[in-house]
């Protein structure tokens, strides 16, 4: 288990969108593995104590843990951690893992005798994509991605590509590499009290392929990449995860809200998007530390859309970003080629 980043250029490239860690106290660890029969791994968000939270799920075919609490209408509104993961719904054991650790870091729910960490988890189908069907992530390299995160610096880089729940994402029904992606926009009309960021990172495992601009149509024109199997049917169990985070203040009915406007760059990146065969979750964090307008509700509504359009634009950059960072892999279950398309 160790960092296998993307290539220098990918990242350099990339870096230049920015990544979800711009928002101060958000931090992110991999672990991985890539031999032996494996090609799977975890990634962890740790957003800063008190941090709100709440999720959107949208796949026909979702592998998910503990996305009930972060309903508005129930009791939790802190989020400790979020776990994206490979091994299907066998993974899911890494949030075992990062609630262990949290425990011990004294972060979560206070209940009689300790805490509860909240630990969200969702998870991408790679299995036996290593050679291997049993090889995947458990509470242990959960554990490790946890304390990976939170050894951390502030604003740290962000590897991309090939590491962590990317590890084994593929795109094109299986024919291309997937992997984790970052990017990040600063707002600043919506706050007295300072830029607002609002950041994403993505694991692309999906059914279809990006949604990239014509050479010719320039910015904005959507140009389908068909796969070699055409509208043949391809491997089941397709997703894509994403993790929204935001130093704005915002409750917790306003975190869903905005997790479900996100899902717009999600379908503006990839075609097809939120199948029945695709498990697509994005969760939206945030940590407080921007107030928004809310002068007026005029002012109110004007924030909050800014906020969420700009959620839905970090999203599709992220989703390309680690599309474009993934690197090709040959194992012994086949050969995941590098995407060809112009990601820029």
């Amino acid at each position: 288990m160790g960092a296998m980043g993307a290539g220098n250029g990918a990242n350099e490239a990339a870096g230049a969108r920015g990544k979800i860690t711009d928002v101060p106290g958000v931090r992110v660890g991999h672990q991985q593995k890539h031999d032996g029969g494996w090609l799977s791994g975890v990634t962890v968000v740790l957003p800063p104590a008190g941090t709100v939270g709440s999720v959107d799920v949208r796949g026909g075919g979702p592998g998910t843990h503990e996305t009930d609490a972060l309903d508005p209408t129930t009791l939790v509104r802190t989020v400790d951690a979020v776990v994206l993961t490979g091994g299907s719904a066998y993974g899911l054991a890494t949030a075992h893992g990062v609630q262990r650790w949290c425990e011990e870091q004294g972060r979560g729910f206070a209940v009689t005798g300790g805490v509860v960490p909240i630990v969200p988890a969702a998870a991408i189908f790679d299995l036996g994509r290593g050679g291997d069907f049993r090889a995947r992530p458990d509470a242990e390299m959960g554990y490790a991605a946890a304390a990976s995160a939170g050894a951390q610096a502030e604003g740290h880089d962000v590897e991309r590509g090939n590491v962590g729940a990317g590890t084994g994402a593929v795109i094109g029904r299986g024919k291309y590499k997937g992997g984790v992606g970052t990017a990040s926009v600063t707002l600043e009309s919506i706050s007295t009290g300072g830029p607002v960021v609002v950041g994403a990172l993505a694991v692309v495992n999906a059914l279809g392929l990006p949604l990239v601009p014509e050479a010719s149509g320039g910015p904005g024109t959507p140009e389908q990449r068909v796969s070699a199997g055409g509208t043949e049917p391809g491997p089941p169990l397709n997703t894509t995860l994403v993790v929204v985070a935001t130093n704005a203040v915002l409750d917790v009915a306003e975190c869903n809200r905005t997790a479900s406007a996100a899902h717009a760059g999600l379908a503006r990146a990839l075609n097809p998007s939120h199948t029945l065969a695709d498990g697509d979750t994005v969760f939206c964090l945030a940590t407080g530390g921007r107030e928004l307008d809310r002068s007026t509700e005029a002012a109110r509504q004007v924030s909050l859309i800014t906020l969420q359009s700009a959620a839905a634009d970090v999203v599709r950059l992220a989703i390309l970003d680690g599309v474009s960072s993934a690197q090709p892999v040959t194992t012994p279950a086949g050969e995941f080629g590098a995407y060809p398309g112009n990601m820029r």
